[in-house]
């Protein structure tokens, strides 16, 4: 049964391709092979010099032959962050089908979100100054070296020229990206919007900050079970890398091409907790805020919802306070639908997660099966159905994906299926 609540008379907003580059694949359907099969793209760190580092696993993407997929001049003047962002939207790019030409160009945006953008291209630049003097450093190091970097590649790949920039709010980047392209195709600012998010940050700074913060997993043993989102046992997130994309159109501008919608972008909202740098607000507050105004800007209510996509770090605060949040909202209907966090399986690719997992909300849509969370072998909650180690089917119409970040930022999407 359907309670989906009038709204009033808007554009919607429909998704018809999607792309991604993540530690399971570099592509959407390796990647989603392997998320239902519940297989990790976890393991010991082998991009950087990791043997001193607290931390030495990760979600790396690997085997990502940049010539396969960039010309020459392209990949040697991007960052990885920025190279996994265009590639992915080259995907949802041709996924979708759509041309762009002088005629729509200057109704077509890009928005991409990151955490933290280019830094392993900051690090090279530093040390090359450092260590060779001022001569050294490219002329392209503030083209590089700028957050907004992958935007303008993929504007630059597209010619699309409507407006494009780069946001970032930590781990919701990408979920924010992606909302804040919806407000830009329903205020009719653009017809289409190619949007999400991408970040890679597995570096020898990071790692070692994120690892003294005593944020990130440090488990001994096998790299594969030291993502454990929601299991009693869980003792940090795992750092990883990637990106996902999506074409976002109108309804109209989607339809008028002929083009195969995969879902709607029914609703979004962002919110923040005003608390503390790296703690979420202890009686999720705004979380449960992002949950009710995205649904209600949907349309929708606890009650339509047929499956989350949780956050679902596996750190002890986030886990604890974001089931809090959906018990709080959903009652006791949370126990009757999955809720699942593949950051067991791919890790926390921070301004890339919302994005990757906005990709995989449509694509439960489209098949009707739920991703496991691996290595839940004792959750916090046994009445809650975590889809533990095995993917499961279900009919799923409406998906909620949440994206909780440092610094209190959240961001909240729901996607349906498309109907006429």
């Amino acid at each position: 049964m359907d309670s989906r609540s009038p709204v009033p008379a808007r554009r919607r907003v429909v998704i018809t391709g999607w792309g991604l580059v993540t530690p399971l694949g570099h592509d959407v359907a390796d990647t989603w092979e392997a998320l239902q099969a519940g297989r990790s793209g976890i393991g010991p760190v082998t991009q950087i010099e990791a043997a001193d580092l607290p931390v030495r696993i990760a979600g790396e993407v690997k085997g990502f032959d940049v010539s396969a997929h960039l010309p020459y001049k392209v990949a040697r003047r991007t960052d990885p962050y920025a190279r996994y962002a265009l590639v992915a939207a080259q995907e949802a790019l041709e996924h979708s089908k759509l041309t762009i030409d002088q005629q729509n160009a200057h109704r077509v945006g890009v928005l991409v979100g990151s955490g933290y953008g280019p830094m392993k291209s900051l690090a090279d630049h530093v040390r090359e100054l450092d260590a060779k003097g001022p001569r050294a450093v490219s002329p392209m190091a503030a083209v590089t070296g700028a957050i907004d970097s992958a935007a303008g590649e993929i504007t630059l790949a597209t010619g699309a020229m409507g407006p494009s920039r780069a946001s970032s709010s930590a781990c919701a980047s990408g979920a924010d990206a992606i909302g804040e392209s919806l407000r830009w195709i329903r205020a009719g600012v653009c017809d289409v919007v190619i949007t999400g998010g991408a970040d890679d940050i597995i570096t020898r700074v990071d790692l070692a900050g994120s690892g003294n913060a005593k944020a990130l997993s440090a488990r001994e043993g096998d790299p594969t079970e030291a993502s454990r989102p929601f299991d009693e046992d869980r003792a940090g997130f795992v750092m990883a890398a990637g990106a996902g994309m999506l074409v976002l159109e109108s309804q109209e501008h989607a339809l008028a091409r002929g083009a195969t919608i995969l879902a709607e972008l029914a609703g979004y909202a962002a919110t923040s907790d005003a608390y503390h740098w790296t703690a979420p607000h202890p009686e999720g507050v705004s979380t449960r805020r992002a949950i009710r105004e995205a649904l209600a800007d949907a349309g929708l209510t606890p009650a339509d919802v047929d499956y989350v996509n949780a956050h679902g770090t596996g750190t002890q605060l986030n886990d604890k306070t974001e089931l809090a949040s959906l018990r709080a909202e959903f009652g006791d209907r949370i126990e009757r639908i999955p809720v699942s966090s593949t950051k067991s399986m791919t890790g926390h690719m921070i301004g890339a997660a919302g994005a990757v997992e906005a990709v995989i909300g449509g694509l439960v849509i489209n098949h009707g099966v739920v991703p496991p969370t691996i290595n839940c072998h004792r959750p916090i909650d046994p009445s809650v159905n975590f889809v533990a180690h095995t993917a499961q089917r279900h009919q799923v119409d409406t998906v909620m994906s949440n994206s909780f970040g440092f610094g209190g930022h959240n961001a909240v999407l729901v996607l349906r299926r498309w109907l006429p």
